[in-house]
């Protein structure tokens, strides 16, 4: 006899829901590599995940016929070129998302409004909205700076373990964009710790001099981000700062909420530039 529409159904879901949770393991595995930065052995994995070792070595095979995993020489597994694309592209859009709150900023002090990203041991701006003075900063979208010369970096950095900051400058190095600029870890780990306590970064004319920067991280973002508003030192005063550190954090808190939600807003993206005042 052959089986009713009901049965048919019924073995159809497992075959369902298990798809659906192959996906979200295999996802779990990928963020699982980025955190341990991004080559990891299968034990690490199991560890870390309590999966048997049998069903991540299926979503690794997987992974790796895709692309977006690759088996290393040594046997272990690192994050595969396929996902480079699909990080440009989001990164773009996380751009798009911020410009209209980065919009609001600019609005309301007056001065540019940049979102950054931490790509790796740099900070790349993703995003910028520019002031509508005749003398104001701009900074290129895709510009990658060291993040100990300018304030979206220490904002970026400001929770992370004492010992990562001290490996990332190690591998970085911390060369000198002006006379202000932070050159020892234990200097910028102290700038780091002000930092946390203020709830704002600054870059004081150590990035390039003339340029003040006020930034703060996006709460909860899917990955490390930062928003800034800068200008010339003579307008981003102490005075301004009590006005300005305020509406950042309130914005950054509405850009982390439209983040996490479904209609992430619209805007365009921002194009080439110098950075210059």
């Amino acid at each position: 006899m052959p089986p009713s529409s009901d049965s048919t159904a019924e073995a159809a879901k497992p075959a369902t829901t298990g798809g659906v949770q192959s996906l979200e393991r295999a996802f779990d595995l990928l963020e699982r590599m980025a955190d341990a930065g991004g080559e990891v052995g299968l034990s690490e994995l199991s560890g870390s995940s309590g999966l048997p070792l049998p069903t991540i070595h299926r979503l690794m095979r997987t992974l790796v016929a895709c692309g977006y995993v690759r088996q290393q020489s040594n046997r272990r597994y690192a994050l595969g070129p396929r996902l480079i694309r699909l990080g440009e592209s989001a990164s773009r859009l996380l751009g798009t998302w911020a410009r209209p709150h980065l919009a609001r900023l600019v609005e309301e002090t007056g001065e540019t409004a940049n979102m950054a990203l931490l790509d790796g041991d740099e900070v790349v701006y993703v995003a910028q909205v520019p002031s509508r003075h005749s003398m104001r900063m701009f900074t290129e979208v895709g510009r990658r700076v060291l993040p100990h010369s300018t304030g979206v970096g220490k904002a970026l950095l400001a929770d992370a373990p004492a010992g990562e900051v001290r490996a990332l400058l190690a591998r970085t190095g911390m060369p000198a964009a002006t006379e202000k600029t932070i050159t020892t870890p234990d200097a910028f780990l102290e700038a780091l710790e002000q930092v946390r306590a203020a709830g704002y970064a600054v870059d004081d004319n150590e990035q390039e001099m003339g340029v003040r920067c006020l930034a703060v991280p996006v709460p909860d973002s899917p990955t490390a981000a930062a928003i800034s508003v800068s200008g010339p030192s003579g307008r981003v005063t102490e005075a301004a700062t009590e006005k300005i550190v305020p509406l950042l954090q309130e914005v950054a808190a509405e850009l982390s909420a439209a983040l996490a939600s479904t209609g992430n807003g619209n805007g365009n993206g921002n194009g080439a530039g110098g950075s210059t005042l």
